[in-house]
């Protein structure tokens, strides 16, 4: 008989891992660090992580003092700046569970989604004051509304008995005792975008949110360090911003935050040379803008290293411009709400082959993949057995929100992503579809973002959509959509002339139609689901 022998135990202390610590550790290190964001009432804000933190405890007795119970959801809907980083700290790690809102949804889903979190406090940029005024009869539990603004007069002639966020900190106590929490205690709530149904929820903890913290900081990742100046375009009010809020104070870097000024290239540009930005964060829309405006303004970004590019697969087109034209490194990541959001990063080194630094990259450390056929079979990596998605790890939800039923969540341990995917035999992941916008053509597939990026291989095309239209023959065939730079319409003959080199003869969609503008979501993806709407009322 085999002897089993009682598991011996680490003697290593527990210590929790909570965003406090997070705190704690950069305002003892790197207190001099600095955050720099533009609001509505200051062009340009400075100051320092220690004096961010002792704002942190005066609005943590601001809360306090409301007597809202430990788990209690604090609502927020504002852009990235210094006071909604100082929520992000003040509200979870005084026991609360921080809940940024997409102020970009349509009423109807802010309400929803205020309401399904149950918000008790919502804090608000004056720019929303307006949107709030409006929500406020429909939002049943919220029986707080804090203007994040020093200047009472953007509240003149409002009806809701708004308290000034200034006012509140100025008569609140810089001392305050933050609770010791269990690491496993919630610390924020982000929702999805609802594109596929209502919105769900994402309930984040303190561990997970740490480790992902840890990870987003490696140099596998983001690789940050103090000597970094990190332009945070991503918005917090999407998934904590890459949990840039966090990894940024915690490596001793400096934060920009571009208040309501995110989608301004002009500003952005701005921004990045009078800061000296070093690395910037956003979705693909962003980054085309900001190449578009600079070379309108002859201007370079000469302190600019690294963008990291996640959201929307990054084409060719973005990160070539960025290495030729300004000498600057793309770093392609993927991830989602579900996911804290960080699973891939791209980090190959430009002497690699295109095709390789065009993935979504190898997983960060502490995300498993596999990707499976339709019967539940694992698939091999070998970068051509394409099957669909699914991730694990310990920043990974294991449910929605106050939601029992996911089959997302159908496989006890995995989360489905909904993605269609590749890895290869390195490791690297290559999304080549969602699995809702993958096109079935005469039983073989078609990918949307393959296609997409061959038309952006134009030089014309500035932005591109391809979404399946149905077809008597071969059940769909894809339709592209295309936005020219500059209004300059693109030949199509040439555009056809350009897919050719780069896809299957048979991937050639059968129609191209220009547009001015194509619909994107609440936080800057293509919304492809808005597209078919529009084709098929045309169409009708």
């Amino acid at each position: 008989m085999v002897e089993i022998n009682p598991v011996v135990h680490g003697q290593m202390m527990a210590i929790p891992l909570t965003l406090a610590s997070v705190m704690r550790h950069a305002e003892r290190v790197c207190p001099d660090s600095r955050i720099v964001s533009i609001t509505a009432d200051n062009s340009r804000h400075r100051y320092t992580l220690r004096e961010a933190f002792q704002r942190v405890r005066r609005l943590a007795n601001v809360l306090h003092n409301l007597g809202l119970p430990s788990g209690t959801r604090v609502g927020t809907l504002a852009w990235n700046d210094h006071r909604h980083l100082e929520a992000y700290y003040a509200i979870s790690c005084s026991g609360y569970v921080c809940h940024t809102i997409n102020p970009r949804l349509f009423p109807a889903q802010i309400e929803y989604i205020a309401n399904h979190a149950r918000d008790r406090v919502l804090l608000v940029d004056p720019a929303f004051v307006p949107l709030v005024e409006k929500l406020a009869p429909e939002l049943r539990t919220v029986d707080h509304f804090i203007a994040l603004t020093g200047d009472r007069s953007v509240l003149d002639g409002t009806t809701l008995r708004w308290l000034c966020y200034e006012d509140l900190l100025a008569a609140a106590s810089p001392e305050f005792s933050f609770p010791d929490l269990d690491e496993d205690a919630a610390c924020a709530l982000a929702y999805t975008s609802g594109t596929t149904g209502a919105p769900k929820g994402v309930l984040y903890s303190h561990r997970s949110t740490v480790l992902h913290t840890y990870a987003v900081t490696m140099p596998t990742a983001f690789a940050l360090s103090p000597r970094d100046v990190v332009l945070a375009v991503v918005p917090m009010f999407h998934v904590n911003a890459w949990s840039l809020p966090y990894a940024v104070p915690a490596s001793g870097a400096t934060l920009v935050l571009p208040g309501s000024k995110m989608g301004d290239a002009a500003i952005l540009a701005t921004l990045i040379n009078e800061e000296r930005v070093t690395c910037a964060a956003g979705v693909p829309t962003v980054w085309i803008n900001l190449l578009a405006y600079l070379r309108t303004k002859r201007l370079g970004v000469p302190s600019l290293e690294r963008v990291i590019v996640g959201g929307s697969a990054c084409s060719r087109a973005l990160l070539e411009a960025f290495e030729n034209e300004h000498d600057v490194d793309v770093l392609h990541a993927w991830g989602m709400t579900e996911m804290s959001p960080l699973g891939t990063v791209n980090t190959a080194p430009r002497s690699a082959d295109i095709e390789t630094r065009l993935k979504q990259g190898k997983p960060i450390f502490g995300i498993e993949l596999k990707i499976i056929d339709a019967h539940g079979h694992e698939l091999p990596w070998d970068g051509v057995t394409s099957g669909y998605l699914k991730v694990r790890g310990p920043w990974v939800c294991r449910g929605y929100f106050q939601h029992t039923d996911s089959p997302a969540h159908y496989e006890h341990g995995w989360f489905d992503t909904g993605d269609v995917a590749t890895i290869d035999r390195d490791g690297y992941l290559q999304i080549t579809d969602r699995a809702k916008d993958i096109i079935k053509s005469g039983g073989e597939w078609i990918s949307s973002i393959d296609l997409e990026n061959a038309a952006l291989m134009h030089p014309l095309v500035q932005e591109s959509a391809v979404i399946g239209v149905p077809h008597p023959k071969w059940d769909e065939r894809p339709v592209l959509y295309v936005v020219s730079k500059d209004g300059t319409r693109v030949d199509e003959g040439s555009l056809r002339h350009c897919l050719a080199r780069h896809i299957a003869d048979w991937w050639l969609p059968e129609t191209i139609v220009q547009v001015d503008t194509l619909p994107h979501t609440a936080t800057g993806k293509l919304d492809k689901r808005a597209l078919r709407e529009q084709h098929a009322a045309v169409m009708k």
